[in-house]
């Protein structure tokens, strides 16, 4: 299978491709027809880029100027992630005389590092520090598209839309905010045709996620006096209430989870059906276990009628919901510790265990990216997930597929496929 975010498969002739993306660009421009050559997000950015009216042979503009863009960018939700995207990047582009910029939401470059040589190329068609490369101004190009269409992708020369431009191979990611979802930027490797590569959109895909791992860890706690909940991938939740840590027995590990889903309190018969079974359970066995609960946590922390946490809850399993539900994958994946509660067989924790794992591996699938489906494929969870081993198949380039192949193969054997 052919990634659409990738603009030349692993030994595709560049000079090759060049040409026939010259003689499609120039049909679209004078005649507004799309030739067959042109990949679909391509194609549709040409149209968005059209239909902004920016002309082939513009340019990008400086909107922030050197008096505002050190403020500004100094206090963008992005700096504090700039360290590891330098760590990452900064010998790469230097080696291999490429640039690193990373933008904002609105396309406009905050910075832009590397090759000195590649830098002064960069000046000629206006991308430095301060420009402006959303597609509404800049046409196509790597950073305005991935922010359009909160995607990673890759352009190759004269796939972009303005012609200065078309010396140019450029891959960006979007970046995320950890907690909110909200598009934040984008981070973007810009250079010649050794870019044109499956590589250089892998490459920066993972900085992407190693950015908004880095933005995660800062994620402010939602209260001091929280309970913090550690229940993913271990059968025996951690809870850290009052300075003190302490290990939960597998029932109360089960009866803090319920809990902590229902902020307003669950009913005696309602805790029951959360948590057994055996219909047969007596609500005096439950409340046995509430008054054990109850003596370990401290009078002050678990209330009954109904019975409730006095205090709000910071659950793993939260967190990986939110950031989910928010469209932060990588964020999710990276606080996905494991399956909740992986042993416990209560009705309340078997559904929500599930509703976590398949709505984050469907996301995971989704988004397509090699690295996310890697540290799925490879965890224990998903040692034995074919589907993902399939889909990091069509993923990852083709010098590293048959180790995965030869695992699907083994896969498909196993499981009588």
């Amino acid at each position: 299978m052919t990634d659409p975010w990738v603009a030349l498969t692993s030994g595709a002739d560049p000079g090759e491709r060049l040409g026939v993306l010259r003689r499609a660009h120039e049909v679209f421009t004078s005649a507004g027809r799309l030739e067959r050559p042109v990949r679909s997000v391509v194609g549709e950015s040409w149209r968005r880029s059209a239909r902004a009216r920016v002309s082939p042979d513009g340019a990008a503009h400086v909107e922030l100027h050197a008096d505002e863009l050190g403020p500004y960018r100094d206090a963008h939700p992005l700096a504090p992630a700039m360290p590891v995207i330098r760590e990452l990047m900064s010998a790469y582009a230097t080696d291999g005389e490429h640039l690193l910029a990373v933008c904002d939401a609105h396309g406009r470059l905050l910075w832009v590092e590397g090759h000195p040589a590649a830098r002064r190329r960069a000046e000629l068609m206006t991308f430095v520090e301060g420009a402006r490369w959303a597609e509404t101004v800049a046409g196509t190009n790597a950073p305005g598209t991935a922010i359009a269409v909160d995607r990673p992708v890759q352009v190759f020369a004269a796939e972009h839309f303005l012609r200065p431009v078309q010396q140019w191979t450029c891959a960006a990611a979007p970046l995320h905010d950890p907690r909110t979802g909200r598009v934040l930027g984008a981070v973007d490797i810009t250079g010649g045709d050794r870019l044109a590569h499956p590589h250089s959109l892998a490459f920066v895909q993972a900085v992407a996620r190693a950015a908004e791992s880095q933005l995660a860890l800062r994620e402010p706690r939602s209260d001091g006096d929280a309970v913090v909940l550690s229940a993913l991938g271990r059968d025996e939740a951690l809870l850290v209430a009052g300075g003190r840590t302490v290990l939960l027995s597998r029932r109360h590990s089960e009866i803090l989870v319920a809990l902590a889903r229902h902020p307003d309190g669950l009913t005696g018969d309602e805790l029951l059906i959360a948590l057994y079974e055996n219909e047969s359970v007596t609500p005096v066995t439950l409340r046995a276990e509430l008054s054990r609960l109850r003596r370990l946590l401290g009078p002050d922390l678990l209330r009954s009628r109904p019975y409730r946490l006095a205090v709000p809850v910071d659950a793993d399993f939260d967190t990986v919901a939110r950031r989910l539900g928010s469209g932060a994958v990588a964020a999710a994946l990276e606080a996905y510790a494991g399956p909740l509660l992986p042993g416990s067989q209560a009705p309340s924790v078997v559904r929500l265990r599930r509703r976590i794992a398949d709505q984050l591996r469907a996301a995971v699938i989704a988004r397509r990216d090699p690295g996310l489906l890697a540290d799925w494929a490879y965890s224990p969870w998903g040692e034995e997930d074919l589907p993902v081993w399939r889909a990091l198949a069509d993923a990852v380039p083709p010098e590293r597929r048959a180790s995965v192949r030869a695992r699907i193969t083994g896969l498909d054997a196993e499981q009588g496929v």
